[in-house]
């Protein structure tokens, strides 16, 4: 109990003490009670809010922005991804590169320009993989991407493709036109399915997409596009300012038909210079080592235009050891091609 005692009477003198200490420091003004708070963000680390645009459409559809609920929702999607910055900033550099080749298809099949938006909120335009096993820049499950004249085997996922999933999509996205005729609703469809949004849409008793009350990933899709939309046609006023050299560019590449099997695709590569790695990010629907081609088919192979057209050549004379094919190139015997990445929606499907 004394020491109980002993510790108490300890601690309310070093009080005591410290307190006469201070005022006796602060009297001869040894304390600077005024001192400057120092700011921990700089400048530039702002946030700043933005004003919802009164005039809104997707394509070419107006958004009833003098809803509170369509403006609120606008509201959060254009300040998460404004702020969600590393997202963001790699989205705006990918579209750089793979825009110019998704929008010249999209225009080919009839489809609004502002569906490329879907492609980056689906997959940031990067060969994503859902839970729900949903693969690609469009985010195609296995039996819609055959359903849409895609082929998906072991050795070949043309899901991964840029161009031939695009294409697949804007197939979709035109049969969904039919049912609905509205292409705000259209989109939404890309998220639930057009099955999901007709029975939502019958058992609310309403016709827009507005109008449904959903759950949240399909309330908040479109507006999500709408908001990527804004801030890519202007990216300085939400603060983006990116150098033309930091953007991802395309790039010119040479290609190869392929006419028979490939029994080892390390060894194609390098016959050709390159290692098998630069095949597979040339040729991400390449899915195995060894591409086999049926009777009467063939594939296009994608190959950085560094490749010697003599290298070519040389592989279609010969063909792969152990092959009685021959990889022939669709053309002369000496001639190979250089193209954009932008000229894809050209390519033989």
């Amino acid at each position: 109990m004394k020491e109980v005692t002993n510790l108490i009477l300890i601690g309310v003198i070093v009080v005591l003490g410290s307190y006469i200490l201070y005022d006796k420091a602060k009297a001869k003004g040894e304390l600077n009670t005024n001192a400057r708070v120092v700011k921990v963000y700089p400048e530039g680390q702002k946030v700043f809010t933005f004003d919802v645009p009164s005039n809104l459409n997707f394509a070419g559809e107006r958004v009833p922005i003098e809803n509170y609920d369509i403006k609120e929702r606008y509201d959060r999607e254009i300040h998460i991804n404004t702020y969600w910055h590393s997202s963001t900033l790699f989205m705006i550099k990918r579209a750089n590169r793979w825009f110019p080749v998704i929008e010249p298809i999209l225009q080919k099949n009839g489809v609004p320009n502002d569906f490329k938006y879907l492609a980056l909120i689906e997959s940031s335009l990067t060969n994503a993989i859902s839970p729900a096993n949903a693969v690609g820049f469009w985010q195609l499950l296995k039996a819609t991407a055959k359903e849409r004249g895609l082929e998906v085997s072991s050795e070949v996922d043309e899901r991964y493709h840029p161009v031939k999933s695009t294409e697949a999509a804007c197939r979709y996205l035109l049969r969904a036109y039919e049912k609905f005729g509205n292409w705000t609703n259209v989109a939404a469809s890309y998220n639930m399915g057009v099955a999901g949004l007709t029975r939502r849409l019958n058992e609310q008793k309403v016709t827009s997409y507005y109008d449904l009350l959903l759950n949240e990933e399909t309330s908040r899709y479109v507006f999500r596009a709408l908001a990527l939309k804004e801030i890519m046609e202007n990216p300085g006023k939400y603060g983006y300012e990116i150098p033309s050299e930091h953007l991802y560019a395309n790039f010119p590449i040479k290609e190869v038909k392929v006419t028979s099997t490939i029994s080892n695709l390390v060894d194609f590569s390098n016959s050709l210079g390159i290692n098998y790695k630069t095949l597979k990010l040339y040729n991400p629907w390449l899915r195995k080592q060894r591409l086999s081609v049926r009777r009467g088919k063939f594939y296009i192979i994608s190959l950085p235009h560094t490749v010697s057209d003599e290298l070519i050549a040389e592989i279609n004379r010969k063909g792969e050891k152990g092959n009685n094919g021959s990889y022939n190139n669709g053309q002369t015997d000496e001639e190979t091609y250089v193209r954009n990445f932008e000229d894809f929606q050209t390519q033989p499907q």
